[in-house]
């Protein structure tokens, strides 16, 4: 466990400031219209699957209705193409008066009315991707007031139309502004996705002092390679893009795709292991009122989005890259916990892999084990039981790990392990989290 030991206290140590509006002291959780739904602005002809009001108050109702919010999926976010193509005579964003009729404020109120919170894009540039009105910079504080006084709580600032040096500037400015306006708005920055997302043209410091998440890499697409690609890069570069990660300050790999049209269960399973691996945002991107059973099943996993959701904040890594095409990940939770993935990159059949956990560097002693997409608890393991585990193409198993408790300590305690034990944390981690329901009780 040495080596175990030195990522975490190297994860610890690297204390970088956090954007100090106290918001997203977790990973956010919630459903982002892009993926899915795109620029589709035909309200005509696809009333239903449009850019419109119509569109975020079905989403709304399915987070409030269909237990996604009890989870912890609490934000519903507009992307691109909301937007009027022409500011009003004061010089303010509005929203495309048909699409929108009630206005962002009326939409804003029935997402709160529902236990949730509004999200909206904008773009630090002349122009939005899709060719809407940007922020310039001398529309910053008058954006900022304006999601402001609408109620937003969440802005994704974008990135098209602007260079590094205009970037530079914008970006830590919509930081100030936000918070000048005394509501609380958590700010997602795109900056890094735009300078290749490494240093040293990306400061991790100065971004974990002015955002509370960040887009790293490209857009995600509705394919597995995309998936791949996403994971690779952020594997690659784990030693860069792990320490800058933590409470209230987030790397985004990007949305979930489960549910949509192109990822088997099995690499859907993986999906949402990965970005739990990775104390990645959940913001799935799919049609919440057609979703089947087995993606819901995924995506409300209890115990993949407690590992998410864990409190110390540390982004887990891969520890192995096999010749098999076996890849284990690891991650330090709270309580002594872990979790570990074994994933396959394999394409042609499940694959019998062999281990130990003192092979994966674990101290000597006796573990309970929960394997999480199976629902069940795995017979105690010590560190050097030698286990094997049938891992499906393109799959995973995914565990969560806790030393063995003693009979006087698991007395009464029920079928074990107890997700809700594993948020009976330090008052100061208590303190520090979002406000947001316990979906574990």
């Amino acid at each position: 466990m040495e080596s175990l030991l030195v990522i975490f206290v190297l994860a610890l140590s690297a204390v970088t400031t956090a954007l100090d509006n106290g918001l997203m002291r977790t990973p956010p959780m919630g459903w982002l219209a892009w993926e899915r739904f795109r620029c589709d602005i035909d309200c005509k002809d696809d009333p239903k699957n449009c850019i419109s009001e119509v569109l975020f108050r079905d989403m709304a109702d399915r987070l409030a209705e269909d237990g996604w919010r009890e989870l912890g999926y609490v934000y519903i976010n507009i992307d691109d193409c909301w937007a009027s193509m022409e500011r009003d005579s004061n010089g303010r964003l509005q929203p495309d008066p048909h699409r929108f009729p009630g206005g962002i404020p009326k939409l804003a109120r029935y997402i709160h009315d529902r236990g949730l919170k509004l999200g909206i894009y904008g773009d630090l540039g002349t122009h939005t991707c899709m060719g809407y009105p940007g922020t310039t910079l001398d529309k910053i504080q008058t954006d900022a007031q304006t999601f402001a006084d609408w109620g937003v709580d969440m802005l994704k600032l974008d990135g098209c139309y602007s260079n590094a040096t205009y970037q530079e500037q914008g970006y830590p400015l919509m930081s100030k502004a936000l918070n000048a306006t005394g509501r609380p708005i958590a700010y997602s920055c795109s900056w890094p996705a735009y300078q290749g997302g490494l240093p040293p043209k990306v400061n991790y410091t100065q971004l974990g002092e002015i955002c509370n998440l960040w887009r790293n890499y490209g857009d995600i697409q509705d394919s597995w390679d995309s998936v791949l690609n996403i994971v690779d890069w952020f594997s690659a570069n784990q030693d860069i893009l792990q320490p800058a990660a933590g409470p209230g300050r987030w790397n985004d790999p990007d949305m979930l795709i489960i549910g949509d049209f192109s990822l088997s269960v099995d690499q859907s399973r993986s999906q949402m292991a990965l970005w739990a691996i990775m104390a990645a945002p959940l913001f799935v991107s799919n049609d919440l009122r057609t979703l089947n059973s087995q993606a819901r099943t995924i995506l409300q996993n209890k115990a993949a989005i407690a590992v998410n959701q864990d409190p110390l904040g540390i982004q887990g890594r891969r520890l192995l890259r096999e010749k098999s095409g076996i890849e284990v990940f690891w991650r330090p939770l709270s309580n002594s916990a872990s979790a570990l993935v074994f994933f396959s990159r394999r394409s042609d059949m499940p694959y019998r892999y062999t281990t130990s956990l003192g092979k994966l560097n674990y101290t000597s002693g006796s573990y309970k084990v929960y394997d999480v997409f199976a629902e069940e608890l795995m017979p105690g393991l010590s560190d050097s039981t030698a286990f094997t585990i049938s891992i499906n193409p393109s799959g995973v198993v995914m565990w969560y790990v806790l030393p063995a408790v003693s009979r006087e300590q698991s007395q009464g305690g029920g079928e074990y392990p107890d997700f809700r034990r594993k948020y009976r944390v330090s008052s100061r981690l208590r303190q520090a989290k979002d406000s947001k329901p316990s979906f574990l009780l």
